[in-house]
């Protein structure tokens, strides 16, 4: 037995207990290769892992073996699928002469088979709808859906804190538009100084932000009800489902659907019990188009991310990225990934060479294969692979022919699309979207009350100012009409003889009344 017998034999060895890759590829040593079989522990998966290649070399079929082995074994899955091919593992593969001469070439039998399957949207339209609440999005990833700036994101973020101590339910697009109008208004001025100062031009710009996501489609996504991630753990008839994020109606909005993918990890993380080491995980998430993720991602996001990721694991949740090239993910996270699948790179420009030579520094050190040579060399369904063995430990970089999968390896039709997302037990709870009251409701009222108020305002003002113009009118009328019946004075001092003689009767006259009043009251005092 040659060296590499032996390291492999010790890395590889066959265990029931794992996920069968495929055989080594005869690197033209005199060694019996195909002794051993090129496979992952199930308890190992929780490690997470990389699926890389260029277009074409066949990551998609990795998948879909990884996806099969893991569903039989009783894991459930998630993937995402932007081309709809992976819809396949609904039904039985028909099996051809190719697939028949590669699976005997290995020693291995090949049946057909069909897995459990469950259908998610974000339109929709081609699954059962997928939905988060905007609050639940959190105002880093919304950022990041929305290319924000580090100063938006920050501003963004006291926009929540805000929400959440006001009790204003930010539930879709619609609300957050709402209340970024009602801080750009005057009534919102004090609540800008109150809260760090927001400028009103930066919240103008997430403004148009928020109103550009929505006429992209931001709509189908945000609201309720909001899906439970605890709905991906589930088995049926023994295997684990495979729950498949139909991406074919929003592939042309990368930004969104991979930052979805992103809230869907992290609320994983969140919502899920600690389970330490098991021997297989609870659940394996297949991150597709990772490199979507991290382009234009804030240091903020991206320390979330490598969080998550180092931490999840734990919650004995496995994550594997794929993406075309290994620098496509941050070092940070990379080196969390200790299962890796390699398939062909290209060589076309310099660049590429680089690429090449970068990514084969990340695999471990071979004494009995160029790294770097192979990646070139590497045919459709063939990659180089390394794992952590039963104990932990990187088994060697083997270029590994890859078996079949045993499902549909294309799409399926409409009609099994339609079926599907008939036959599915979450269809009637997320089916129907829900408008409760929240924030944009609340703001509306607000409003309606403060114009109410206003409208009051303004007619007990008008009826204050009639009724003083009234009082004036009527102290005017007043005025006149004892003018007019006050006689007009002489302006002579001289008495008539006739003026006289009246002013003599009157006084005797008075004098009279004045005795007999006195009388009249006094009684007896004076006779």
């Amino acid at each position: 037995m040659t060296a590499l017998d032996e390291v492999l034999a010790a890395g590889y060895g066959f265990d029931d207990d794992a996920i069968i890759l495929g055989r080594p590829l005869d690197p033209g040593l005199q060694s019996p290769l195909n002794d051993h079989y090129v496979q992952v522990p199930l308890r190992m998966l929780n490690k997470h892992g990389l699926v890389a290649g260029a277009t074409g070399t066949g990551k998609t079929k990795t998948l879909q073996v990884f996806a099969e082995q893991l569903s039989r074994a009783g894991v459930p899955v998630f993937l995402a699928d932007l081309k709809g091919d992976l819809t396949g593992l609904a039904e039985p593969g028909p099996g051809n002469e190719h697939i028949d001469a590669r699976m005997s070439g290995m020693g291995l039998p090949w049946a057909a088979e069909s897995f459990p399957v469950e259908l998610l949207s974000i339109s929709g339209e081609s699954g059962t709808p997928l939905r988060v609440p905007v609050s639940s999005f959190g105002p880093l990833l919304l950022a990041k859906v929305m290319d924000c700036t580090d100063t938006q994101e920050s501003v963004l973020q006291v926009i929540f804190k805000y929400a959440d101590e006001s009790q204003l339910a930010l539930l879709d697009l619609v609300d957050l538009i709402e209340l970024l109008k009602y801080l750009t208004s005057d009534e919102g001025r004090e609540v800008q100084a109150g809260y760090g100062g927001m400028s009103t031009q930066t919240l103008n710009v997430l403004l148009r932000k928020a109103m550009e996501l929505q006429t992209q489609g931001g709509d189908d996504f945000f609201g309720e009800p909001e899906f439970d991630v605890a709905d991906l753990r589930r088995t049926q008839d023994g295997k684990g489902v495979v729950t498949i994020l139909n991406l074919v109606d929003v592939q042309t909005k990368p930004r969104i659907f991979s930052t979805f993918m992103m809230w869907l990890l992290a609320e994983i993380y969140e919502t899920s019990p600690e389970v330490g080491d098991p021997d297989q995980p609870e659940l394996v998430f297949f991150f597709d188009e990772a490199h979507l993720l991290f382009d234009g991602a804030s240091k903020t996001l991206r320390g979330s991310i490598e969080l998550t990721v180092r931490m999840i694991r734990s919650k004995g949740v496995g994550v594997f990225f794929v993406t075309q090239q290994p620098r496509d993910v941050p070092e940070d996270v990379l080196a969390q990934l200790g299962n890796r699948v390699q398939h062909a790179l290209r060589a076309f420009t310099p660049q590429d060479q680089k690429a090449i030579k970068a990514t084969a520094a990340t695999f471990p050190v071979s004494d009995h294969y160029e790294v770097q040579e192979a990646l070139t060399g590497l045919g459709t369904g063939e990659a180089l692979v390394t794992v952590l063995g039963p104990k932990g430990r990187p088994t060697p970089t083997v270029p590994t022919r890859l078996v079949a999968p045993v499902s549909l390896m294309d799409p399926v039709d409409d009609a099994t699309v339609q079926r599907l997302m008939a036959a599915s037990p979450l269809r009637e709870r997320y089916a129907q979207r829900v408008d409760r009251e929240s924030a944009a409701e609340i703001l509306a009222k607000k409003a309606e009350e403060r114009a109410a108020a206003a409208e009051a305002h303004e007619r007990a003002k008008e009826e204050a100012d009639a009724l003083a113009r009234r009082e004036k009118e009527l102290e005017a009328e007043q005025k006149r009409t004892r003018k007019a019946s006050t006689p007009a004075r002489r302006t002579s001092n001289r008495e008539t003889a006739t003026e006289r003689m009246v002013k003599n009767a009157a006084a005797s006259v008075g004098r009279e009344v004045g005795r007999s009043l006195i009388r009249g009251l006094l009684g007896n005092l004076r006779r």
